[in-house]
């Protein structure tokens, strides 16, 4: 009911797009994908700790940044400020950043390459948290694990003076990390931030019509949480997987920033996870870029990225410590 057939088309990229995000996606398309479905784990994480590895090399090259190791309540994290020194308003602010990667790869690099930037423009001290994958743990592991952290840096933070922001697998952690410190009675923290991943599961139009725009072959089962190993066994409608299930607790959230791009498979889910909070009455704001992929602010040098971490730095900015 409703169904449609799309033929054959060909589709230009967006006129309103950067024309240097233009060449990007042309270079995208035009390099070797990842591994193929069905690949080893081990081989998955070599393969995007080495993409992540060369883009954390060139974004040194970009932003001065000082970047120690560290464990906050058992966990691996990396800490990343600014070289010229946190500045004088973010002395009592952190963000803390939950990387990407489908709750599989990502760790240490992954985080690198989603903090480096806010670091630098945002002068504020950003720590990446390196929290269990799949398939060696499955949820709700990496929601145990943010709260431990978070739980951690209330000893020197206040709540209302730490954020918490990922990309993809990232985002839709973020979501799930607020459901869980709310419903363990922890004080919910000041902002947060959902990109590219939000409350609600991949699907809506762009889980279909993400793949043809961005050089894919159409498919009609589209990747969505099911497909995970880190959610086995996991109640998908449960309201700590994804928070969307639940107005009450949504209503609960801080003010949430949330980003995507046209051209993101997981726009749909955002923009509908965006509704959702307003109707909850949450300050929520929403940005979409225009002809923009999945994580394209992973590289730095589009302007568009440029935009998004401006974003990203003022949003926190206007919320944290209010």
């Amino acid at each position: 009911m409703g169904t449609v057939q799309i033929s054959s088309a060909r589709i230009p990229y967006s006129a309103l797009a950067s024309e240097a995000a233009r060449i990007s996606f042309s270079n995208l398309m035009a390099t070797p994908s990842a591994p193929p479905v069905g690949s080893s784990v081990e081989e998955q994480r070599r393969f995007y700790d080495a993409f992540n590895s060369n883009l954390v090399e060139q974004m040194k090259k970009r932003y001065d940044i000082v970047i120690q190791q560290a464990r906050i309540a058992g966990l691996q994290v990396d800490i990343v400020t600014p070289s010229e020194g946190i500045s004088a308003r973010n002395r009592a602010r952190v963000l803390i950043n939950l990387h990407g990667g489908a709750f599989m790869w990502g760790a240490h690099s992954g985080g690198l390459v989603e903090s480096i930037p806010i670091a630098s423009v945002g002068r504020i001290k950003v720590i990446t948290v390196d929290y269990r994958e799949a398939p060696e743990s499955i949820f709700p592991a990496a929601s145990q694990d943010v709260a431990a952290v978070y739980a951690a840096l209330l000893k020197d933070y206040s709540p209302k003076n730490i954020g918490i922001y990922g990309c993809s697998a990232g985002g839709i952690l973020t979501a799930e990390s607020v459901a869980w410190i709310v419903t363990h009675q922890l004080p919910k923290p000041g902002a947060v931030g959902t990109f590219c991943g939000s409350a609600l599961d991949i699907q809506g139009d762009s889980a279909f019509l993400a793949s043809p725009l961005t050089g894919q072959p159409f498919t009609d089962n589209p990747l969505s949480a099911k497909d995970l190993p880190y959610f086995k066994g996991a109640d998908l409608n449960d309201s700590m997987v994804f928070p969307g299930n639940s107005p009450t607790l949504l209503a609960r959230f801080p003010p949430t920033l949330l980003i995507t791009g046209s051209r993101d498979f997981a726009m749909s889910s955002v923009v509908r996870s965006h509704s959702l909070l307003v109707e909850a009455q949450v300050d929520a704001e929403l940005h979409v870029y225009e002809g923009m992929w999945h994580a394209f602010f992973i590289n730095a040098d589009l302007p568009e990225s440029q935009a998004t971490y401006s974003v990203i730095v003022r949003f926190f900015d206007r919320h944290l410590g209010v």
